[in-house]
């Protein structure tokens, strides 16, 4: 008698949703992060994400990971989500020891489970494409206990992105990572957008969490004091007791064998204003329009208006934002900066 094949492991989703998103601002804050406006379509992204989430894995398997105060907006947000469906950091301290707290919890409840890593703030398609990337990385990180990054072709020479230099081919479309470079110059950036060595770095990871797990014991050491809370079920004291560190540099730029997938779909890292002009629908003359606002001769704007009309008229490349008491207007290629604008307004600074 034949015996049968192993089956595949089980996969989770989990999604990166904490932060407030202050390259939205005024539109998003504390209370509003961006992962509950339509930026990336008319849909909240949260929905969207989780909407992606749920075809890869099953609603099951999901789980959002952030603070506390999101849970009840994110649950009006998407209805279908309940309380089991959240890990919460009691205190940020960026991805790392959020990542390896839901490391453990896939592990401890479905050993040798494929984890999947989501951002709450990406625009993806096709799926079809998006999923076959995924299944890509899976297979290579249930192989070989590889930890996998997902990479995509540079359209651009972005500054604002992580890099990632390939090395030799693993596999069909798997290739290893031979460093990671962090927001080039622009020189730079042209060049690796040029030179067929160099991907983006999504952000988005499929691992075993057991592998995960296993890297972070070995390589972060910012969560050394970290780690025995974790293993003794004390979720807060892990958190308060982690340094604040990023899954990217306390894993993946230090840890031995680490890999990419190249993806097949399109990717877009809904980080700032500008970003509209590349997800959202646009007008004959480029300009994109969120809310009750018009532009009369003028092209290339983004517009968003809430609680009131705007009007631009006979000009180009700004970034308009109404929303609440604040106004924002700014040009497309300083809307990056904001997240240093809105600290210098909060510290009073003057103009």
């Amino acid at each position: 008698m034949s015996q049968s094949a192993p089956a595949d492991p089980p996969r989770y989703a989990v999604v990166l949703a904490g932060g407030i998103g202050s390259r939205f601002w005024p539109a998003s804050t504390a209370e509003r992060p961006k992962q509950l406006l339509p930026l990336g379509s008319p849909r909240p992204l949260i929905r969207d994400t989780v909407e992606r989430a749920r075809r890869l894995v099953g609603l099951d398997r999901v789980r959002i990971l952030s603070g506390p105060d999101l849970v009840e907006p994110f649950r009006r947000a998407v209805p279908e989500l309940a309380p089991e469906h959240f890990l919460l950091e009691p205190v940020a301290r960026s991805t790392a020891p959020v990542l390896v707290r839901a490391a453990a919890e896939i592990e401890a409840r479905e050993p040798g489970a494929i984890m999947i890593s989501l951002h709450a703030d990406h625009a993806i398609e096709p799926f079809q494409a998006f999923e076959e990337t995924i299944d890509r990385a899976a297979a290579a990180a249930a192989r070989r206990g590889s930890l996998v990054c997902i990479g995509t072709e540079p359209t651009r020479p972005e500054t604002g992105y992580g890099y990632i230099r390939t090395g030799a081919e693993r596999e069909s479309g798997v290739l290893s990572v031979a460093r990671f470079v962090e927001k080039p110059d622009p020189e730079t950036a042209r060049r690796y957008a040029a030179d067929g060595l160099h991907l983006w770095n999504t952000g988005i990871f499929v691992w075993r969490a057991r592998d995960l797990l296993a890297a972070a014991r070995r390589w972060t050491h910012e969560l050394a004091r970290a780690f025995p809370l974790l293993d003794a079920g004390d979720v807060g004291g892990f958190f308060h007791a982690a340094e604040p560190v990023s899954v990217d540099v306390g894993v993946l730029e230090r840890a031995d064998g680490v890999e990419v997938a190249r993806a097949t779909f399109a990717w877009d890292d809904v980080g700032t204003w500008a970003a509209l002009a590349r997800t959202r629908e646009r007008d004959a003359a480029g300009n994109v329009v969120v809310g009750t606002a018009r532009v009369f001769e003028g092209a290339d704007n983004v517009v968003w208006a809430e609680g009131g009309r705007v009007v631009l008229f006979g000009v180009r490349d700004l970034v308009v934002v109404r929303a609440g008491p604040e106004t924002l207007v700014t040009t497309r290629d300083r809307a990056p900066e904001l997240k240093r604008l809105l600290e210098r307004l909060e510290a009073g600074e003057d103009a």
